[in-house]
């Protein structure tokens, strides 16, 4: 699945609340939408994910316009007031409450062989602002992709929670790799660092490659048939 943001805005220059971006993603090579100010990377992640008309440009889905399609596929990961956990819950719970929300019995074996199999085990039950950064991302884009139907995900400032960009784009780049469709809305800084890391992608051997056998992203053994994790605050 190819996700391409071709010229969208939102707004007038000068001061427009979302100036012009572009980016492309596809699996196994991320894209990557550089934008500052406190609304810019929400306007970016709900024009990308499908939740929002931009009011210049296009926003294609394997070449084509469908809203609706992309809302399907794509998941908002850690969106500021869309998409977000509370601070103080821990990570236990907040898989114990998506798999809830899922009208899955969220039992506590099913949570931890959730954290079991993300390697998460040791942080079960630390608030989600004191695990560092790439575990937040591994946590919160993993609990995404148990979506029914989700192949996508629109991943907001991951910056913002500090820690090196490496470790957290590491994570990102890993999951892209499996054929998830990643977008990554962040700083111009973080961008710059993650752009010089996308550069070494084209440089691996034939060992590293993108996943295109068509297989299932996703956790590997859910002992239950995928949950549908709801990471987006209702409408």
């Amino acid at each position: 699945m190819t996700l391409e943001l071709d010229h969208v805005g939102i707004g007038e220059e000068p001061g427009a609340a979302l100036p012009v971006v572009s980016a492309v993603a596809a699996p196994g090579h991320p894209g990557v939408v550089a934008v500052e100010t406190e609304q810019a990377p929400v306007l970016a992640s709900l024009v990308a994910g499908g939740r929002m008309r931009p009011d210049t440009g296009r926003v294609l889905l394997d070449g084509h316009e469908d809203a609706a399609a992309v809302r399907a596929a794509v998941a908002l990961v850690d969106t500021p007031g869309v998409a977000e956990p509370f601070p103080v819950t821990t990570l236990r719970r907040i898989v114990r409450e998506e798999l809830a929300f899922a009208s899955r019995r969220p039992s506590r074996a099913h949570v931890d062989t959730v954290l079991d199999e993300l390697g998460l085990r040791q942080w079960a039950d630390t608030a989600v602002q004191r695990v560092p950064t790439d575990v937040r991302v591994r946590l919160l884009v993993e609990l995404a992709l148990l979506r029914d139907g989700v192949t996508g995900v629109v991943l907001t400032s991951p910056e913002r929670h500090g820690g090196a960009v490496g470790d957290w784009f590491a994570v990102v780049r890993e999951v892209a790799r499996r054929g998830v469709t990643v977008v990554l809305v962040t700083s111009k800084a973080a961008a710059e660092t993650v752009e010089q890391l996308l550069d070494t992608i084209q440089t691996e051997g034939p060992e590293d490659v993108t996943r295109t056998d068509g297989g299932d992203p996703r956790l590997p053994s859910d002992p239950e048939a995928p949950a549908t994790v709801p990471t987006e605050a209702p409408a």
